[in-house]
């Protein structure tokens, strides 16, 4: 692997970090936090593809695994891997992978304007579903909630991940249409 995705990969797990370090927000009625990190995860996956994206996020994850505090509200340790919030987590693996596969598809067809911000925010919002699908699961199987409370749980996360999707596909289409594939890992 070369020095540049290297330096890459390191970069945009940074940034998923420093994103952990804006207070999360507790819901009540449901065991998960709102936060900006799913947010980083996007954006590694459309900015540095499939394969640097899903690097990226799996360095945060041994990171987490080795008891730094990098997760939003200073998590970390084992014991994350053991609470509501870790199909969430794991989730991220998948939604960093598949966006920056969608993504760079996109960036290798489309070239300027509205078309690729479409395409990215297709993307990110496919790795939208892939995180939640795999939080929902783990809600069920781990908590203990019916399907239906953990997926209308849930869906109150959508507007906001749709947000952060859109931020991720717009920060996107200005740096391809900036550096073009050159960041890509």
């Amino acid at each position: 692997m070369q020095t540049k995705s290297l330096v890459m990969i390191a970069l945009f797990t940074a940034i998923i970090v420093v994103l952990g370090l804006i207070p999360p927000i507790m819901l009540t009625f449901i065991p998960v936090p709102i936060h900006a990190q799913s947010m980083g995860v996007l954006l590694a996956g459309v900015v540095l593809g499939a394969r640097g994206g899903t690097l990226s996020v799996l360095l945060l994850i041994g990171l987490v695994a080795i008891g730094l505090p990098v997760l939003a509200g200073g998590r970390g340790g084992l014991g994350v891997f053991f609470s509501p919030t870790a199909g969430y987590l794991v989730g991220f693996l998948p939604a960093a992978f598949l966006t920056g596969l969608i993504a760079s598809k996109v960036t290798a067809t489309t070239k300027t304007g509205w078309p690729i911000f479409t395409g990215l925010m297709f993307a990110a919002v496919i790795g939208v579903i892939a995180d939640h699908i795999f939080g929902v699961v783990w809600l069920v199987i781990y908590i203990g909630l019916l399907p239906k409370d953990a997926l209308i749980g849930d869906l109150l996360f959508v507007p906001g991940d749709l947000i952060k999707a859109a931020i991720a596909a717009y920060i996107g289409q200005f740096i391809f249409q900036n550096f073009g594939r050159r960041l890509m890992v």
